[in-house]
């Protein structure tokens, strides 16, 4: 069964990349851009590229957005006049309050909602929530990530998103059990803790590693990002199984059955 996708920002970089990756099964249907761009019009595929989510998604069964805050918000609104099934938002730096207006729009269509579509790294939380709560405090976590020289934040969402997980499997929130970098006399490890590590440089795409280090041995779990195309991979992989969902916020989590 084809499934008809509308994409926000579909002449940006992601939007591109969905594009690209669009399988057989993927009929595009649609696409937005913002107002004045160069891209309005009808794109070379042969589909309508419109200022607004109504427009882009008229015949859509799924809206994929990987936009801005306000404009992804703006979007779930118009997708209320068509009769979209599932939105997948991969949208970042969404504050606690913009968070819950997409709580709210998930009552009425199924929305996957995560920082991280990477298959590969949704799969490594899952394993290290497991063997965080298999592992006891004799076992150390330090968590190491490294991405491209213009990256502005630190630790990356995808680390904090490894260090949530490991928490998770030890009990307790992250804020109670990350320890600050280390710089200087920082005194010994306090039990149960989880250190982060960052990796700045070049133009990496985005390496992660979860050691469990013990006095005897030490388990590591890692990801290394060899192309962007895995996110776009991934939305499309959630877009597929969140068409036949109920209403409902979902994660990469549910998308893989974790």
């Amino acid at each position: 069964m084809s499934i008809r996708i509308a994409i926000a920002g579909i002449a940006g970089r992601m939007g591109q990349a969905l594009v690209k990756s669009a399988g057989a099964d993927i009929v595009i249907v649609g696409g937005s851009e913002r107002v004045g761009s160069e891209a309005l019009g009808s794109a070379p595929g042969g589909w309508p590229v419109t200022d607004g989510a109504a427009k882009a998604a008229q015949s859509a069964d799924a809206w994929i957005d990987f936009t801005t805050p306000q404009a992804s918000l703006e979007a779930l609104e118009q997708l209320k006049l068509t009769n979209v099934k599932a939105a997948i938002i991969g949208t970042t730096g969404l504050s606690a309050a913009q968070e819950q207006q997409i709580s709210e729009h998930a009552k009425r269509i199924a929305i996957v909602r995560d920082r991280n579509f990477s298959l590969g790294v949704n799969l490594m939380i899952g394993l290290v929530e497991q063997a965080a709560a298999r592992l006891g405090e004799g076992w150390d976590i330090e968590i190491t990530e490294g991405h491209h020289r213009r990256k502005v934040d630190a630790p990356s969402g995808t680390a904090l998103m490894i260090g949530e997980a490991a928490a998770r499997g030890r009990g307790a929130p992250l804020s109670e059990l990350q320890v600050p970098p280390y710089d200087g006399q920082t005194g010994p490890r306090k039990a149960g803790s989880i250190g982060f590590s960052v990796i700045r440089g070049g133009g990496i795409i985005g390496d992660h590693d979860t050691a469990f280090i013990s006095d005897e041995e030490v388990l590591s779990i890692s990801h290394r990002a060899l192309d962007r195309a895995i996110f776009a991979k991934g939305a499309l992989v959630a877009a597929r199984w969140a068409v036949s969902q109920k209403p409902g916020l979902y994660t990469m989590r549910d998308v893989l059955g974790l």
